[in-house]
């Protein structure tokens, strides 16, 4: 009998910690109340079907008008709050998805556990993983406002997308005719003070290279190259930071003017709009080769890397890991290794043009994202970004015309339309006006090198006044991710007073 009490304590002690909440106490209440109800909640891209049910069911028990899309978008309405029944409807506009990255050694389940939340001094973050304010924050504020009473508002179309992070799906399915809204604020920016009014078009680009298969009597090796930092393939693509994927390409270019081999196998990186922290390829060394002298020389082209990148990731790590002799190894043939290391030495990567309208924005980049080896290819998956649409047209051209060279073939999907600035904003307008009332200053009026979902609903809607704001947010798409609590706290007064002066 002791030892059945002691689990029903430990049981109920279990209960108790699961029911405490780990933001409770920040201001403002309600917007930390439903972050983290909505953290609970799985929300991969991909998996968003519970995220999705949740706030047609938060609707339907404020009685509020909702629909629900079969893919999942949501929309949901709010009427004005007195003397504001006849003023225009203002979209707030968010996605629910998102990027789901974690450290090595976490063993969290993103398709059936929700993000572990944790307050360290000013700043949300999680252990181990993403956090999700991208674009959390935005399903926060708008479910805050939603459910308040005591909040003065113009009739508010609260607009929820799925799968924002892989290629904007959501936003582009949406039947944007059903939308009655004249103003969109969308709150997937990540910079507080800066009002964004333009970004880059993209398309997901993926090289699909066939492989051709030898048996091999050699010695297999593992490399890896890890401990990178990574990041968003838009917002960061100006850090300077290292492509693990790209840096497997020129390590495996280095040791192959010493070594022969041949690859069994390249895979790294999870998304292709993430700048890949991890890359590994499986290597067959011929007969007779010295592995003491292959890992020697690993070990001096990681320390050239390592020197080269000292101040943008510090930490990376170059390994080559015995596996040991093999007979009848199945291996990729000579000409299909050298394929590969071509494709992945020469293919465009990174940064491509810089604008000259607006100092300091990238104009036209690409990010190698995922390198997958399947059973009959190797695919090389490429998130391309520009806000010239023949830039990026050309950018795509330059990655077909190499493939079709090495016997490739490339597929493209994903498009999304580069959000235009438009000269007349009443709502850039109202929005700087309120800041500067309320700060003290002007907000940061810019373009981004990222794709926003303002583009697709700006393209169908012409008459639709968008603008882009929100909180600060660092290290988004990384496990490093962090969410400031007082500017959110900041941003969302700045959104009520923008919504109590649209009348």
């Amino acid at each position: 009998m002791r030892y059945e009490a002691e689990f029903i304590i430990i049981e109920q002690n279990i209960e108790s910690e699961a029911k405490m909440s780990v933001l409770q106490g920040l201001k403002p209440e309600k917007v930390f109340h439903y972050f983290e109800e909505i953290s609970k909640i799985p929300r991969q891209s991909g998996n968003t079907g519970k995220i999705s049910d949740y706030l047609v069911q938060f609707a339907k028990d404020r009685e509020l008008e909702v629909l629900q899309d079969p893919l999942g978008n949501v929309v949901i309405r709010k009427p004005g709050t007195t003397g504001y029944e006849d003023s225009p409807w203002v979209m707030l506009q968010g996605h629910m998805d998102m990027i789901c990255e974690k450290e090595d050694d976490c063993r969290i389940d993103f398709q059936k556990e929700g993000i572990p939340l944790e307050v360290r001094g000013n700043i949300i973050t999680a252990r181990g993983t993403t956090l999700g304010g991208d674009n959390g924050i935005a399903l926060a504020y708008g479910l805050a406002i939603l459910d308040a009473d005591d909040i003065p508002h113009p009739p508010i179309e609260a607009v929820f997308t799925v799968d924002e992070e892989v290629g904007l799906v959501g936003a582009a399915a949406l039947d944007k005719s059903l939308l009655k809204s004249s103003y969109m604020m969308n709150l997937d920016s990540e910079e507080e003070g800066h009002l964004l009014v333009s970004c880059a078009g993209g398309a997901t680009v993926d090289v699909h290279l066939p492989r051709s298969l030898a048996q091999l009597q050699g010695q297999e090796a593992e490399l890896v190259i890890s401990g990178l930092i990574g990041g968003h393939s838009g917002m960061d693509v100006d850090k300077g930071r290292i492509n693990a994927n790209v840096q497997l390409g020129r390590f495996l270019r280095e040791l192959k003017k010493q070594f022969d081999f041949r690859l069994l196998s390249v895979n790294g990186g999870t998304k292709d709009n993430v700048i890949p922290k991890k890359a590994a390829a499986r290597l067959a060394f011929l007969p007779g080769t010295n592995l003491k002298a292959v890992a020697e020389a690993v070990d001096k082209i990681g320390q050239t890397y390592r020197k080269e990148n000292l101040h943008t990731d510090p930490d990376v790590t170059v390994t080559l890991r015995e596996i040991g002799p093999a007979k009848d190894l199945l291996v990729m043939d000579k000409n299909t290794t050298d394929k590969v290391i071509t494709l992945l030495s020469c293919l465009p990567a990174g940064i491509q043009r810089m604008s000259f309208e607006i100092p300091g924005l990238v104009q036209t980049s690409l990010n190698l994202g995922v390198l997958t080896t399947e059973e009959k290819e190797i695919i090389i998956s490429y998130s391309v970004r520009s806000s010239v649409g023949s830039e990026k047209d050309d950018l795509i051209s330059r990655i077909e015309c190499l493939a079709d060279a090495m016997g490739a073939y490339v597929t493209i999907s994903g498009a999304y339309p580069a959000w235009e600035y438009k000269e007349k904003s009443p709502l850039r307008d109202l929005m700087i006006q309120v800041y500067k009332e309320m700060y003290g200053c002007e907000p940061l009026v810019e373009a981004m090198h990222a794709g926003v979902e303002c583009g697709f609903f700006e393209g169908a809607m012409p008459e639709l006044d968008a603008i882009s704001f929100g909180p600060d947010l660092r290290d988004v798409h990384t496990p490093a991710e962090t969410m400031d609590i007082d500017s959110v706290g900041r941003t969302w007064d700045y959104l009520l007073e923008v919504l109590k002066r649209i009348k």
